[in-house]
């Protein structure tokens, strides 16, 4: 049976950002993970257990006043599968406990106001774990890619996203932001499967594939993203997810994780307990 041991190091460490160079980076590796498919997804099943106790810990805390919370960040291309980190990591624990939110183009609502106002209404209440399908980060990347707004504007956010996480964290958020990657060949096949298969048409795009033509420009972007944004209290996990089980099973370590650094007892009841049995054995 796969263990923990399968990991050659700690996921924390072995998809650190630091000194990661995207145009460099093998998106069919299996970093710090010794093992292959099987024993990757035996061991997700197995840690699945951990994480939802993990975090059933931080909901009840959050019943009784705490405010601390996680932020997953999960910013990638399209096919990079951060809808499957929801539906097979995030899925694993109680619903009411995630705070879950996909940013797509803004609307026109949003556009009226600064680009992290749609960010601050989206965050996790505490005892939640929120989760980010793409994130404010799309304003350094899709809007310095598509060229939205000028360099000048696009250039000021990097300090200004590390002093908005920076209050997140001290505020007792813990941030988890994984950067997501598939290569060009992985990526056309899972468009492919999208446009074989009719229950999956609904989630094609003719900009998937237009955007396919930026990916140069999107390099550049996510570096300096990754150069600019990884910090002590808010580090950036670059994730090759060529692999879609890797994948899962690196974000469950990630969370797993964030939540042991909480060291999360059970909230003791604030009533006896003792007597609440007696009565109730006398009901």
């Amino acid at each position: 049976m796969a263990k923990a041991t399968s990991w050659s190091k700690p996921v924390t460490k072995a998809l650190r950002a630091d000194g990661v160079r995207v145009s460099d980076l093998n998106t069919s590796a299996t970093p710090g993970f010794k093992g292959d498919k099987r024993a990757g997804e035996q061991l997700l099943a197995e840690r699945a257990d951990l994480l939802s106790e993990l975090q059933e810990r931080l909901y009840a805390n959050g019943r009784h006043g705490d405010n601390r919370s996680v932020l997953l960040v999960l910013q990638g291309m399209d096919t990079a599968g951060k809808g499957g980190i929801v539906r097979h990591v995030i899925g694993s624990v109680d619903p009411q406990g995630v705070d879950h939110a996909a940013f797509g183009v803004p609307t026109p609502e949003e556009r009226k106001h600064h680009y992290l106002w749609r960010i601050r209404k989206q965050l996790p209440r505490g005892g939640q774990i929120g989760v980010f399908d793409r994130s404010h980060y799309e304003d350094v990347l899709v809007v310095r890619v598509h060229e939205l707004v000028p360099p000048d504007v696009w250039g000021k956010r990097y300090d200004e996203i590390n002093k908005f996480e920076r209050k997140l964290v001290d505020d007792g958020t813990v941030v988890v932001k994984v950067a997501m990657f598939v290569s060009l060949d992985e990526q056309k096949k899972r468009l492919m499967q999208r446009l074989d298969r009719p229950d999956k048409h609904w989630k094609y795009s003719p900009n998937d594939l237009a955007e396919r033509a930026y990916w140069p420009a999107y390099q550049e972007a996510y570096q300096a993203v990754l150069d600019r944004t990884n910090t002590e209290y808010a580090p950036w996990h670059v994730l090759p997810c060529d692999h879609k089980w890797y994948a899962r099973l690196a974000v469950t370590e990630l969370l797993i994780d964030a939540l042991q650094g909480l060291k999360l007892d059970w909230p003791q009841a604030t009533f006896d307990v003792e007597a609440e049995k007696k009565k109730l054995a006398r009901a």
